[in-house]
């Protein structure tokens, strides 16, 4: 099974503010839709906080497992999966039968997942102080950097933006 991350944050790495998304980028969501969802079934890995940022349309996510994590061994939702820890999640995605496991956030998830991921596909957000919740540290000495797409900033994306996929080495 393949795992990796998606992530948007500002230059400062910036990936949050308070309970959501700091900016409003229309294509980023759609990428993100359609590459969460890919060409088969596939798993999303999130926080609690996530998911319960997630608009009440949207949650679960549709077209995917929707695994949440949780130190809180009592919390359930309808559509999702709950995890107290990382292998768990993993094994959630194996057992049924995931092609692709997502990492959506939050931080403290991304910094879980970290070693355990070969890709993470970041959309930098051209702003800078966006808000609180910062993406964990990552040394990208060890990562190849792959520039896909440059968007500029338009009636649907508040801000320019640079699409890249990230490769370990």
């Amino acid at each position: 099974m393949r795992m990796a991350m998606i992530v948007a944050m500002d230059e400062d790495g910036c990936i949050g503010r308070g309970e959501g998304l700091p900016w409003r980028l229309a294509s980023d969501m759609a990428r993100f839709k359609q590459l969460t969802e890919g060409g088969g079934f596939n798993a999303v890995i999130m926080g609690r906080k996530t998911w319960d940022s997630l608009p009440d349309s949207f949650r679960p996510l549709p077209e995917r497992l929707n695994i949440v994590m949780s130190r809180d061994t009592g919390w359930e939702a309808d559509g999702a999966e709950t995890a107290l820890y990382s292998g768990r999640a993993i094994e959630i995605s194996y057992a049924d039968g995931c092609e692709e496991c997502w990492i959506i956030g939050g931080a403290q998830i991304y910094q879980m997942y970290l070693d355990r991921v070969d890709e993470i596909h970041v959309t930098t957000v051209h702003t800078k102080g966006s808000g609180e919740v910062i993406f964990p540290d990552w040394d990208r000495s060890q990562w190849d950097e792959n520039v896909v797409e440059r968007l500029q900033s338009d009636t649907e994306n508040e801000y320019n933006t640079t699409y890249s996929i990230w490769t370990r080495r």
